[in-house]
């Protein structure tokens, strides 16, 4: 196949200042939750985007000196020279593919918590925005920087770029944005300086300015010198003489970066998932720019489509297509288009497990690419997986995403598969869960895969079948793969916190059956110990429904662990905008009488009680084992059907989310036919 015409202005070169990117394509930085302690991890992160076709692959943010310490969070670093062989190795493996190597150089001021080197923090006034994101809480507060301070912040960067240059980096950063460095002296809230580096805005760009110089007098003529600049809250910011402040900025130092990277202040908002806003929210924060620059811009926009890339170029938004979420979704998103493969791209759905990797403080992880992270560790390659036999037959039970994955993977190795499915239609929870508000991108994870499954013709799909043991051990396989999914449990907890048994009471309900349609009868209670997304999508459901609703969990807050994947506050914001009332840090103990009760989690155990007429468990989920487990309870008939392994995946196996599932099945599905069932992986060794 060939590339599409009206996409080869995606594959123009780029001049960015002594450098030229070959193409449109750029990996924006963005964390790995790897940092210097796996180099090897994070190199081969990187490569895989060069080999697939991003034009510039930029690192996450490095830290140029211990006063911007982020531990335990994994952030790189070029302190000293011992820390360029570390960069060194990604540079080297980018360029194998003739794509160009950026790097960020951060300092983060006051925002950086020094936990670990714990020296004092930085900043323009000794004062900073107080965050409410619990991870960037931090007791200590920042001291105000003097003009030796301000030397050393300058010379640091101008160290670092030296160091990134030795390293062979074509690009580097300066950040000024996201309160972080240079950055807190722009903002008029947060500068309150009287001397040259605050007041006039002439004034508080000063430092911006002398460290670009700075920069470009060390190593501009080797390197591009990018500026990586927060718009939104400057925007809002009337300038003297344009439209705000960030206009002005942008005007006042329009030629001197080689390079404009654009941003918001927030990485909440920067991140946003799919669930609350679409592929290219970023465009109010940049739109502005490319009128004010000859040099060329770059954005993000969670960008998917190569017609919404080229839109943003034809009508002078960006010169260079940013990505951090696709390009961990599909590494290979470049060239896909390049030949004429736009229907094979693997689809960012916006749910931001990856931000909730680096939370973790692991290496960043993806629903949709169950290799990211595996690259060096398992030697996972997203496009690329060992040939199995042809001759060898598997049946999978279950096309949910595990055995949507599964079915795709095998079917890529040669293998012989059929894919039996109990319902009428392939996906599992994802063809259900993807008609929850705002989970619609979701519907991605199956129709990428059942896209690719129904050109293979070593792959068999029949839906409308739900095969018993017998059929199963009748069906002459070499293996037999089921997953047959979960189903959410009617149980609540008990006072300990551990499972109680289910409420007897004819109007509880779990979500399964109120997204198979039950009626309910007003108003609805829904009981969340589960503290995903669920709970808040049944809520918002059901308040469109016309329903009055109340979410009661346990926890601090509604859907709690989305703090790891930044939709938190914008969860809070959503119920408090539908009028649906929350009642927190409390347990639900009785329901009789259309009356729940409510207990408090505190040693005083208060108890009170709001009306109910019907309540909604979203607690537990239990796997629907039993046809695995007869199999496995019948060694003997297995062997004698030919049948070499038997195995569970997905929530069949473990419940969880849909990430874990499409792991779980890709996994399976390369290991089938392995002779041992513990993979020795690779591990990161310090060398002492």
């Amino acid at each position: 196949m060939s590339r599409n015409p009206r996409y080869d202005i995606l594959f123009e070169p780029v001049r960015i200042g002594p450098v030229t990117a070959p193409n449109r394509f750029y990996c924006t930085p963005h964390a790995l939750g790897t940092g210097n302690q796996m180099p090897h991890t994070r190199a081969s992160m990187r490569e895989v985007r060069a080999e697939g076709g991003w034009g510039v692959v930029n690192t996450g943010y490095c830290s140029i000196h211990p006063s911007s310490d982020d531990s335990p969070l994994p952030n790189c670093r070029l302190w000293d020279d011992a820390d360029i062989k570390v960069h060194a190795l990604m540079v080297d493996a980018v360029h194998r593919h003739g794509a160009l190597a950026g790097v960020e150089l951060w300092h983060g001021g006051a925002v950086t918590g020094n936990r670990m080197t714990r020296i004092p923090l930085l900043s323009a006034s000794g004062i900073s925005a107080e965050p409410t994101y619990p991870g960037w809480i931090s007791l200590a507060k920042s001291r105000t920087m003097d003009k030796q301070d301000i030397r050393d912040l300058r010379r640091w960067h101008v160290d670092a770029a030296k160091r990134a240059r030795s390293a062979g980096f074509d690009i580097v950063y300066i950040y000024s944005g996201m309160n972080f460095g240079p950055y807190q002296f722009l903002l008029p809230a947060v500068n309150q300086r009287t001397d040259e580096y605050g007041g006039s805005l002439e004034n508080r760009v000063r430092l911006t300015r002398e460290i670009l110089e700075d920069m470009k007098n060390a190593v501009g003529n080797q390197c591009a010198i990018a500026l990586r600049f927060s718009t939104d809250e400057l925007l809002r910011v009337p300038g003297e003489t344009m439209q705000s402040e960030a206009h002005e900025i942008v005007s006042m130092l329009a030629e001197l970066p080689d390079l404009w990277d654009l941003k918001s202040s927030s990485w909440v908002v920067e991140t946003a998932s799919a669930r609350f806003s679409e592929q290219g929210a970023q465009e109010p924060y940049v739109s502005f720019a490319k009128s004010l620059t000859s040099k060329p811009v770059v954005g993000t926009g969670r960008f998917t489509s190569p017609d919404a890339m080229v839109s943003q170029i034809k009508r002078g938004i960006l010169d260079l297509i940013g990505a951090a979420r696709p390009s961990i979704a599909d590494p290979f998103l470049p060239n896909k288009i390049n030949e004429g493969r736009e229907d094979e791209i693997r689809e960012c759905i916006g749910c931001n497990i990856c931000v909730s990797g680096y939370h973790d403080c692991v290496p960043v992880r993806c629903t949709q690419n169950p290799t990211m992270g595996e690259e060096w560790r398992r030697n996972w390659h997203p496009e690329r997986i060992p040939k199995g036999d042809p001759e060898q037959r598997v049946l999978i039970v279950g096309a949910g995403p595990a055995g949507l994955e599964c079915a795709r993977a095998l079917g890529q190795r040669g293998f012989a598969v059929t894919l039996a499915e109990a319902r009428d239609a392939l996906g599992g929870r994802v063809a259900i869960e993807s008609r929850l508000p705002g989970l619609a991108s979701w519907s991605r994870v199956r129709d990428y895969r059942t896209n690719l499954i129904r050109k293979m013709p070593n792959v068999e799909i029949y839906c409308g079948n739900l095969l018993s043991a017998g059929e199963v051990l009748d069906f002459d396989c070499d293996y037999a793969v089921i997953a047959t999914g979960a189903n959410w449990s009617a149980g609540i907890l008990g006072l300990d916190g551990y499972p109680a048994a289910a409420l007897d009471n004819d109007s509880v309900f779990t979500p399964d059956e109120v997204l198979a349609g039950v009626t309910l009868d007003g108003p609805v209670v829904i009981y969340d110990f589960d503290h995903y997304y669920m709970g808040s999508c049944l809520a918002e459901l059901l308040r469109a429904s016309g329903h009055d609703v109340t979410i009661v969990s346990n926890a601090s807050a509604v859907s709690a662990w989305t703090f790891m994947n930044n939709e938190l506050a914008e969860i809070r914001s959503r119920m408090l905008e539908l009028r649906i009332r929350t009642e927190l840090e409390q347990m639900v103990t009785r329901y009789a009488q259309g009356m729940v009760e409510l207990t408090s989690i505190y040693r005083d155990r208060t108890v009170r009680t709001i009306e109910c007429g019907a309540l909604v468990i979203v607690g537990a989920r239990t796997p629907n084992d039993d046809l695995y487990r007869e199999l496995a309870s019948r060694p003997d008939a297995l062997a004698d059907a030919g049948i070499g392994k038997l195995r569970s995946i997905g929530d069949c196996r473990t419940p969880g989310a849909i990430v874990h599932a499409v792991y779980s099945g890709h996994e399976c599905a390369r290991r089938i036919d392995a002779d041992d069932d513990c993979e020795q992986v690779g591990r990161e060794r310090p060398v002492i």
